[in-house]
């Protein structure tokens, strides 16, 4: 609820710093503005933003890729499907600056070193784009958002004058590697997050993909070089510390982690796996609620891989452990004794678990350290599960 009235405020301010059009003199600075990470997960990754400060004329404002209106119609089922369009908002600075020390969050500026006329063209560029017939477009998390959006107005502004350096990417991060350092990977948000998207964030990003986060948009700035009639000069002329705080640990309680939780599930299921193996008997409703539940998550994961634009849900390969099509079978698999096809089945689900785990080892997908647990004992229902149903067939 806060972040839907600090958004509002945007919009109110918005349309003030849009009447006051006027252009900028000599001495005033452009600046990128990278914010650090928040407490939510939506905050995890940090922000970024231009301020355009020219005390002359009494501008200081905001220039924020970052807005989306809540009251958009059919806001959360766009937002599902990859269809919910972003917005540049314009506002005050020190409204803007106030929200983020708010919520503890530190703000670095880095003021660049740009000719009166680059300012003017960048400026006159940003003022365009935040008319109401240019300001929205449709978000990408990795190749269209708040932190590519600098980067990407400065490329068309500044055209080949601005040389970005490949340095970024020496490490050689894959996607899913540079969101977890944002968000450890024994949380619960970095879990749904490898639930939902598949292999396409597996490959390894180059330099100017990094700068889908915000700092590696604040450090490939610092490494940028500008061609000048004079030579080549950075980029960057003076980084100042706005704002400073302690830096956040988001790893939180190991017992309430998916690790954990799902280690004491894989346990349960386990055990009750080899109850039912020394009685000779079968606990029908846990395979029911098995079925129906890996089921209804690969239904799930299908509709976003073919049924949303989003880029980062396609090929996802935790659709071997949730099968979709064993949502047709949940009710068969509780019958006493089940049909002795159904055995086949259950053997083409311990195949899968195998695949998943080859797909595992050569890196084609990485998967949720916390369903380790859920994999193996999973694997070990299905062998007795196999073994039951022929048993008593």
């Amino acid at each position: 609820m806060k972040k839907h009235y600090f958004f509002l405020l945007f919009f109110i301010l918005n349309f003030a710093a849009s009447a006051q059009y006027t252009r900028l003199s000599e001495n005033a600075e452009i600046s990128i503005l990278t914010i650090g990470p928040g407490d939510n997960l939506y905050d995890r990754f940090g922000h970024s933003a231009f301020r355009i400060q020219d005390a002359e004329n009494d501008i200081d404002w905001a220039y924020n890729y970052g807005v989306y209106d809540f009251n958009t119609p059919n806001f959360y089922t766009k937002f599902a499907r990859g269809k919910l369009l972003y917005k540049l908002a314009v506002s005050q600075f020190e409204p803007f600056l106030n929200s983020y020390i708010a919520q503890d969050r530190w703000v670095k500026e880095q003021v660049l070193d740009l000719s009166y006329s680059e300012k003017k063209e960048l400026f006159d560029f940003l003022q365009n784009n935040a008319k109401p017939e240019n300001r929205d477009y449709l978000y990408d998390f990795f190749y269209d958002n708040c932190a590519t959006k600098i980067r990407d107005v400065l490329v068309s502004v500044l055209g080949d004058k601005l040389k970005y350096t490949d340095d970024l990417a020496a490490e050689g991060y894959t996607f899913r590697e540079l969101i977890q350092q944002n968000v450890h990977y024994n949380t619960w948000g970095s879990l749904g997050m490898d639930v939902a998207i598949g292999a396409v964030v597996d490959k390894k990003a180059t330099s100017w993909e990094y700068q889908f986060l915000p700092d590696y948009v604040f450090e490939a700035a610092s490494e940028a070089t500008l061609a000048t009639p004079a030579g080549s000069k950075n980029l960057v002329k003076e980084t100042r510390t706005v704002y400073d705080t302690e830096e956040r640990n988001d790893a939180g309680n190991f017992f309430f982690s998916p690790l954990f939780i799902f280690g004491i599930l894989g346990l349960i299921l386990v055990f009750v796996t080899y109850k039912n193996y020394k009685n000779q008997e079968r606990s029908r409703f846990l395979d029911l609620a098995i079925f129906l539940v890996t089921g209804l998550v690969g239904i799930i994961l299908l509709l976003l891989w073919f049924g949303t634009d989003h880029s980062t849900t396609a090929f996802n390969y935790n659709l071997l452990w949730s099968f979709p099509v064993s949502i047709l079978f949940f009710t068969l698999i509780a019958k006493n004794p089940p049909k002795a096809w159904l055995s086949r089945y259950v053997r083409l689900l311990l195949i899968l678990l195998l695949l998943l785990t080859f797909h595992w080892i050569t890196g084609v997908q990485v998967f949720a350290i916390g369903f380790i647990p859920l994999f193996i004992a999973l694997a070990i229902r299905y062998i007795f599960l196999n073994y039951h149903i022929r048993r008593n067939n």
